[in-house]
Formats: C-alpha cells, structure tokens, sequence
C-alpha cells in the first residue's frame, strides 16, 4: 500500500470535484482491491552497489529536484491519491526537503547540506540499494534504485545496453509526461489529453512557432546526424537504444497492468479488460519533445513587430528624433549600470544598434494584425475560457520576454576556504507534477554523468556532474529570431521571394475531444493552420509603405531542433571534458540560447551558446526588415534554415574569473539580449550583491555560497533595491498624512529587515512583515502607472507595457511564468523606477531615461505623486490584493505567493512555501581532478 506523506511543510491542496463524484459512482473498496496487486513491476530487492571509483568530488556534490523521481502512478494510486492524499513511492519525497531550505537556510553548515538535498555521489552503497532491475531481461545493463530518493543508477557494460536501460528508466518514472509533451510537440494535446482551455492553449503556443510536419521532424533527425560525422551516427545509435528501453517498458507495464493510471482516465486503455494501446516511441517523437523545451527555455529573441509599435507610438508622442531618443532610454540595449556575467570589462559585441539602419519594414500605423492560427471551433473550443486561452498562448509565443529563469553562482578557488571552486546552480524549469526534468545516473562505455534531462530526452545528463566536473545552465536569451517583412503579391497566400511571386506553405493540424473522466471539458474542436514561408512562419498582417505584407519570425535553430544532441554526447563523454576548455568546446555545439557553467577542482569557466546569424550590415535586429536579399542572414540558406553564425570566440566567455552569477541577466558588455529590462536593478543584481561580498571576505564554503542562494530567493528585489529610494523621496519633507506615515513605518521596518518574503516560522503560513508585503505589492503597479502615464501618454505607456510587464511579483498572475511559479521579478520596471527616481533625487544616472517623468522632475510634486497612490495602497485590504483563484482563498497572502505543482497528471502535491531558485539544484565543489 503506497504510504501517506506527512504534510508537515506542505500545503493540501484543493481537490476538483469531478474525480470523488466519479468514485461515487463505483465500490472504492472493491475498485482499489482488483487494482492494487500489479501496482510496481517485479524487481529484485537488495544486490549491491558499490561507490564508484571514478568520483572525484569527495561526498562534496549534492542535488535536489521536486517533487520527487517517481512520475508514474498507476489507476489505484492516482485514486488513493485523489480521495486520501497517499502518495506513491518517491513522488514526493524531495519536496519538503527543498522547501524546509527557505526557513533553514540562516543556519546552514556545510554537515547539514544534505538534510535539504540529495547526495550527488556515483553509485549506490551497497546497505541502500532499494532494487534491482535487469531490464528486458538484458544483461548488459542493470538499474539500481536508492533508498532516499529513488534515483536510478544505470550502469551498462555496452553501449546499447546503456542506452537502452536509460530509456527503460525514463519510462518507469515518466512515461505519461513524455507522451503528454510528444503531444504537445506536434499541437495534438488535445486530442490526446483533453480539451480543457489550458490544454488548448499549451499546444497553440508551441505549435504555432514549431508547425513541423512528419517529414520535418525526420529532415532533423536526418539533418544532425549526417553533419556530424561519428558522434552523429553515435548519437542514432544511442537514441534507437533509448527508444527500444521506452518501448520495452510500454510492452512490460501494458501486458503487466502497471502503466501509468492516467491512459485509463483519459480514455486510452480500459480498467477491466485492459483494451486499448500506448503507441511506441519513435524518433520523431524525441524532437517533437526536444522542440517544445527549445521554445520553453533556449530560443531568445522576437518582439520585433511589439518593439516597432512601441517606437511608432513613442514617435507619435514626441516626434521622431526626440521620440526614437525615449524609445532607446526604455529599450536598455547595452546600459551601462547592468550586472554582468563577465564582469571585468571584456567586451563582446553583439545585435548592437547600427549607425544607419538598413531595412527597416515598420508598419502603417493602425495597420497590424496578428495572424489567426484558430479556425472552425465547435463545442467547448468556442468558449470564452479557450478564446481568452488562446489569447494568452498568442502573446506568450510572440513576446521578447520568455520564460527566463535558472540561477548560477560560481566562486573560483582564490576565495573559497579550501582552495577547491564551488558552485550553487540549477535551471529554474517551473513546479509540475510530475517534474519536466528527471533524475538519472548513467555510466556505461563513454558515459559517465549524473544528473536531470528533460523527460523523453534522458538518454545523456543535460545538467548535472561528470567525474570530477559540474555543470549547469541558465537562460541567456540573446536575439536568434528576426522578423522579415515579406511583400505580398497576386492575394494573401503568395509573396515575393528574390522577385519570383511564390505560394505559401499551409500547413494544418485540426483536433478534436470529447469528456473524459480526467478532462470534463465538453465536446468540441477546432482547426489550427500556419501559412509558411521561406523566411518562417506568418505571424502578422500589415501594410509597410501602403504595400500589403506578411511578417514571418526566423529562428537560427527553427528545422533545428535535435543538432543540441552532440553538444549533450560530449558532456557525458569523461574521454571528451577533460578540462575547462573542453567543456566549452563541448557546450558550443548547442545551438540553443543558454549561459553554461563549468566548476571543478580548480577550475571555473563560462560560456554562452546558440546560434547567433550574422546580420547584413545595417539591419537593427530590434525592428523587422524587408524579406530581399540584401537584407538575409549572411550565407543563408533557406532549403536548411543555415546560415553564417558568429564565431565562438565572439560569444561572451570566460576563464577563472573570480566569480559568476547569472539570473537570466545582461552576459557581458555590448551584448544585447532580446528580451527589454536589463538596466540598473534586475534580479541578478540579488545575487551579485551577496556573492562579491562573500568573494570579498574570502573563505567561502559551500554551506555560505547556498545561504547567499537562498536568502535572495526570499528577497523582494523592488524592496531591496528600488524601495528606500522611493522612501527617500516621500520623507524629503515630513510625512503629516497619518495613513501614509504608517504605511511609510512599515515599509521602512521591513527593509531594515531585510525586504524578505518570509515566514514568521516555519510552516506558519504567514509572512514577518505582512502588511508591509501587502503595501507594496498593492503600491508597485499603481505607483508605476501614476509615474510615467502622464508624460508618456497613454498610448506610449500602454505600448511600452507590452514590451515589458510592469511587475513580476510571486503573487501575479501576468507576466511569462504566471502565478504559482515560483520564479518571480524576472521582468518589470524596477530599473525605470530606479533611474527616474534617483534623476528626480538629484543622484547621478548613467544610462539615464531620456526625461525625468516623476512629478515631470519636480521634487514636491514627485513626492505628493508618491504619497497619494500610498495611500489608496494602503486603503485595499488584503482581498483586494490577493483576490483568490482555483488555489487559495481571497485574502491569503501566504497561498497567493505559494508554490503549487502544476498537475500534468493524476498526483496531487502540497502547496511549499514561495522561494524563487532553480528548481532542479546543485551545490557541488570537488577536491580532486584526473
């Protein structure tokens, strides 16, 4: 019988009402009892596993991943799970320990490290090996599972048998998720899994980037493979192997009646006669998955049509010299008070604005129109809930500002007390049950790594540690994607390519669902359809000029989805990462836009990867262009979607530099990254601020390194940063209004406390400093408005809204990573407020707003602006502020800011405590090399 988690740090959640209504209708008893012998497969207990010998991090590596390793819940469980809160083995039990570290943290030692993460080490001891597997009754692979955590250890004498057991494995903890994102891949969610309005708009927002046909996801396949010699014909060999150990498992728990639970409440197999499949995996499944985590996390860029209306809008407002000079000071592109990854002036020019700018499309004012993707919605897919869905995944696939995410701090060895690098890093990849990432160790000929893969795409570590290295990743979001402006010609379906009148591609997915007892949603359907083109897919309509045209998006790794698969190889690969450089070597292979981090014994590196085109000379990558050769990427091919790219030693990079930090921050200086926000507070500068103090003190420890993690992941950046110069102009007279006064006294006591959104205690469920926490978040958005409306306009702050929310806080449920999510103040207008305000103070700017926009610069009128939207801030009432949604009540600040699991099946997790950190986390330093 699966145990009963404990919720002593965890949160219940709230239960929809459909799944007890439905176990209403059955015998629980007799229904669970015919269910729960065929609940695991058959392993053997016990065996041995030694600790391997090729470790060279000295019990010094630790990691942790929530919820838990085990995704997979069978029909019985997920029941268990709805009606009494068990939880099946291992789903659960890594999430108090990673959220026991926000009220932990303060006096954490380096002996305590792994009460709130896992041990990182190779191997299993033999006294915790918790099973053994053989799978497919394989004898070149075996798959140990540990006691604490569940992790699986593969370990294979070949190298099919290696990759095979990783397949297996990947299976047995996620094989729903992986159907669920091969899916969501090729826009099929819905037909597959429902179609509740979260469903349609999760595979609108991917399908409308990556509308691949079949015989595209093969060209990729066939594509990186060939261009890559010997690793290329390795790496299908690896992901053949992998498949088979998938299909295994698929086989094994089918005939076996332990596959996952949620084929049944969907409708896809039967409880009682088994009836139904679970399609095999193929190889074009793995880059239908790998195209939708290239879109979640590695591929910056966009906006460009957003960037144009906010420059027209601000032109329109102040003329076109002055205005285009307001529309730069919100832009940032390179400001010269921005944290930076590579610190120490080196200068690495990229996208930078061109002293002419050469063809620029920009719009008829009036004239844009998105292009519609949904057609001919029946049933459910009419209603306001999917419309408003399908809104929603329209402006998150076509904004700058994607989900960023994921932290890095790297201290070299000069400041650390034993002399050895240490790092705290992970990728902050959001909170789901079960987790898009899963656990693994690998080790076989040519494999040697631990670490989380994205699920259906384990067969390498992707971050994690090899021997005697760690590495990890953040987000860069430098600019891979331009907007051309293709001119139409003979109707709307035909443009002009080099001259010649040429058709679009119309490619077309059509979907439809009925209820099912996991997915309610009525019956409904609907067509989605992309008009193609040589420059990308069509995303508006517009006239430039008077002349009727199309914009496309083309992005450098668009029909490139699976080339990152050598990049990984290498990493795994203990015969190729040797060194820091190699490392680099290796990560300049992934064409995704990432920020990758290097730690070992002795050394520290860095490097930023993707594909970065080379523009023609003159074109502003912030604005579309015309679709004329003049204009292209250099050396363009548009039969392979390749191009001339920047060479690596023009991406921003680094050796040994005395520390790192990165939270989706500027890399280095005249780098420009797409998404607007990099000024002079950003949440990098949460991390910055606390590691070059430790590096300044020397001695750093492990154990000091993840407190300086932890206490930014609870800091509120607008208080720390932003707020006592907000103070400073509301007290630059006394304050005489008594519910401003007061409201002043609280704000000023939380700073002085440290601007943390913290429990009192542990599990309290209530923040120190609430009516303050409650002030601000109220505050901020009103403030922000009351700031810059009047001498931007309305027109112009509306138009720069889009470009960039106004506010990020743990509680909103705008912004990229909407609410719940953990990751928070990534984008919003703190470095407005902050330049504008200190200009106002008289306090010298660089990279100053063109205008000074508080109170139009005055002082006084600044401060009256200040105080009155103060106090309506301190008028709104906890219910106002946090107005309740399907989690929490309105009122509770606590459950507002928490986090949640977001459920991609059946299994239900507690609410945790709100820290923003990576969510997949490693702290490791090594005390010895090869």
């Amino acid at each position: 019988m699966p145990r009963c988690t404990p919720r002593t740090t965890l949160d219940r959640p709230r239960t929809p009402r459909r799944f007890p209504k439905f176990l209403k209708a059955a015998s629980i008893c007799v229904l669970v009892a015919g269910l729960l012998s065929p609940l695991t497969q058959a392993a053997a207990s016990g065996g041995t596993a030694e600790i391997a010998a090729n470790d060279y991090c000295g019990g010094q590596c630790s990691d942790i991943l929530p919820p838990g390793e085990n995704g997979n819940a069978t029909l019985a469980q997920i029941l268990l799970n709805q009606v009494f809160g068990t939880q099946p083995d291992h789903a659960e039990d890594q999430l108090g320990p990673y959220s026991n570290l926000a009220a932990g943290y303060s006096t954490l030692t380096d002996d305590k490290i792994n009460t709130f993460f896992n041990d990182a080490s190779f191997g299993v001891a033999s006294d915790q090996v918790a099973s053994t597997t053989k799978p497919g009754g394989r004898t070149d692979v075996t798959i140990v599972r540990d006691k604490k955590s569940g992790v699986p250890h593969i370990t294979g004498t070949t190298r099919y048998g290696t990759e095979y057991g990783a397949g297996f494995a990947a299976a047995q903890d996620r094989l729903w998720l992986m159907d669920v994102f091969r899916h969501v891949g090729r826009g099929q969610l819905t037909s597959f899994a429902g179609g509740a309005p979260s469903n349609q708009g999760l595979e609108q927002e991917f399908w409308r980037n990556a509308p691949y046909t079949e015989a595209d996801l093969q060209a990729q396949i066939d594509s990186a493979t060939a261009n890559a010699g010997a690793r290329g014909a390795q790496a299908l060999t690896d992901a053949n192997a992998y498949l088979d150990g998938i299909n295994a498992y698929i086989d094994a728990s089918d005939s076996g009646r332990y596959f996952p639970g949620e084929y049944v409440l969907t409708g896809h197999k039967d409880a009682i006669t088994n009836a139904g499949t679970i399609d095999h995996f193929k190889l074009t499944d793995l880059v239908a998955l790998a195209s939708v985590i290239g879109a979640l996390f590695g591929s910056g860029g966009g906006g460009e049509v957003n960037n144009a209306l906010s420059l027209l809008a601000a032109q329109s407002q102040y003329g076109v010299t002055e205005g285009t000079k307001v529309w730069e000071s919100f832009r940032e592109r390179n400001d010269p008070e921005a944290a930076l990854t590579v610190h120490n002036g080196e200068s690495f020019p990229y996208a930078t604005k061109p002293d002419t700018a050469q063809g620029e499309a920009l719009p008829d004012a009036g004239s844009v129109a998105q292009e519609p993707l949904v057609y001919d919605r029946t049933g459910s897919a009419g209603t306001a809930k999917a419309t408003g869905a399908s809104a929603t995944a329209a402006a998150t696939s076509l904004t700058s500002a994607k989900r960023g995410m994921s932290n890095a701090l790297v201290v070299s060895g000069k400041a650390t007390a034993s002399g050895h690098p240490i790092a705290v890093f992970g990728p902050q990849t959001g909170y789901f049950a079960p987790q898009l990432l899963m656990l693994q160790e690998i080790q076989g000929p040519g494999l040697s790594a631990r670490g989380a893969s994205f699920a259906g795409l384990s067969m390498y570590v992707e971050l994690g540690r090899g021997q005697d290295y760690s590495w990890s990743a953040t987000t860069s979001g430098q600019d891979i994607i331009d907007t051309y402006a293709v001119e139409l010609c003979q109707d709307d379906t035909h443009y002009l390519y080099h001259g010649t009148c040429t058709a679009m591609d119309k490619v077309e997915r059509t979907n439809s669902w009925k209820p099912t007892t996991a997915d309610g949603t009525a019956a409904g359907s609907y067509r989605m359809q992309v008009y193609r083109t040589k420059y990308g897919p069509v995303e508006y309509r517009a006239t430039v000029g008077g002349k009727k045209v199309a914009y496309t998006t083309l992005r450098s790794s668009y029909m490139h989805e699976a080339d990152s698969i050598i990049g990984f190889q290498m990493l795994n690969d203990p015969d190729y990462v040797k060194s820091a450089a190699t490392f680099q070597s290796a990560v300049q292979h992934i064409n995704y836009t990432f920020n990758w981090f290097y730690a070992d014994s002795a050394h520290t590196a860095y490097y930023n990867s993707g594909d970065n085109p080379v523009r023609a000379a003159g074109v502003d990558a912030e604005f579309p262009v015309w679709a004329q050769a003049a204009y292209e990427w250099q050396n363009w091919d548009p039969a392979t979607n390749t191009a001339a790219y920047t060479p690596a030693s023009a991406h921003p990079n680094s050796t040994d530099q005395d520390y790192y930090i990165s939270w989706n921050n500027k890399q280095a200086k005249d780098y420009t990254t797409a998404p607007w926000g990099n000024g002079s507070v950003h949440r990098g500068n949460l991390l910055e601020d606390r590691v070059r103090k430790l590096v300044a003190a020397g001695g750093v420890t492990r154990s000091a390194l993840t407190r300086a993690m932890a206490d930014a992941a609870l800091a509120d950046l607008r208080a720390e940063d932003v707020l006592p110069k907000l103070l400073q102009v509301v007290r630059s007279s006394p304050v005489t209004d008594t519910t401003a006064a007061a409201a002043v006294t609280k704000l000023s006591d939380w700073v002085t406390a440290g601007a943390r959104r913290k429990e009192t205690s542990a599990g309290s469920k209530t923040y120190a400093n609430a009516d303050a926490i409650r002030i601000l978040d109220a505050w901020w958005p009103l403030m922000v408005k009351a700031e810059f409306a009047p001498g931007l306009g309305t027109g112009l702050y509306t138009a720069f809204t889009a470009n960039l929310p106004v506010d990020e806080s743990p509680s909103a449920a705008h912004g990229p990573t909407g609410a719940h999510a953990g990751s928070s103040f990534q984008y919003g207008w703190w470095s407005y407020v902050d330049k504008d305000i200190r200009a106002v103070l008289g306090q010298p700017v660089q990279g100053a707003l063109a205008q000074k926009y508080c109170g139009g610069g005055s002082l006084s009128t600044c401060r009256d602006i200040l105080i009155s939207t103060l106090k309506t801030a301190a008028g709104l009432t906890a219910a106002q502020v946090y107005p309740g949604d399907d989690q929490c009540s309105a009122g509770d600040q606590w459950c507002a800011d928490s986090i949640v699991q977001r459920a991609l099946g059946g299994i239900k997790h507690g609410r945790i405590t709100w820290q923003n950190r990576p969510t997949y986390q490693q702290v490791v330093e090594y005390t010895s090399h090869r």
